[in-house]
């Protein structure tokens, strides 16, 4: 009996330290942790990696890409405000246009043009907070309006929805939208 006792505490002694080992290994909560770990890894992305890490921005990494942009807005001392559309949004402009995406990837001055209307880059990035409606210059020096609904309108009258915010990068914020925005 005695030595079952003894087994029994053994035992148990033997879990209590594998389970206190087990909990020094996982991270402890802490006041700097106040995102979930997912959008701190996102946060330590510049927002071209933001966008290369979501499978429905692939065709506007291509578009990144095609226009030579991708070191530009890798910049990590910049405050880039990235209105991202999605993949759905890329095929209904080329449907909208009538351009195939490789008629618009290979006409650079344009996917330029039309990617540079997709950012804001100021002193500091525009969260869902900073976002009040009005005018605001665009990298490629057109006007983008962010109506009273909260949503944008460019310079062609069409609107768009802002569908999810305040992706944050270390160099900006990335917002998702539904349609790409189209310069005059």
């Amino acid at each position: 009996m005695k030595i079952s006792k003894i087994a029994t505490i053994g035992t148990l002694a033997v879990s209590i330290a594998g389970l206190s080992a087990c909990n020094n290994m996982m991270p402890h909560e802490t006041a700097h942790m106040k995102a979930p770990m997912h959008s701190q890894s996102m946060a330590k992305m510049n927002v071209v990696q933001v966008a290369q890490s979501n499978a429905d921005f692939s065709l506007l990494v291509e578009a990144i890409q095609a226009a030579g942009l991708t070191g530009a807005l890798a910049n990590p001392n910049a405050n880039y405000t990235i209105f991202a559309p999605t993949n759905a949004a890329f095929v209904q402009a080329l449907q909208e246009t009538g351009m195939t995406k490789a008629q618009l990837f290979a006409n650079k001055p344009l996917l330029t043009k039309i990617l540079g209307y997709h950012v804001i880059n100021g002193d500091m990035a525009m969260y869902a907070k900073d976002v009040k409606p009005g005018n605001v210059m665009t990298l490629s020096n057109d006007t983008l309006m962010v109506t009273s609904q909260g949503n944008l309108m460019d310079e062609n009258g069409r609107t768009t929805n802002i569908i999810k915010t305040d992706i944050a990068a270390n160099n900006g914020v990335v917002h998702v939208i539904d349609r790409v925005l189209l310069p005059k």
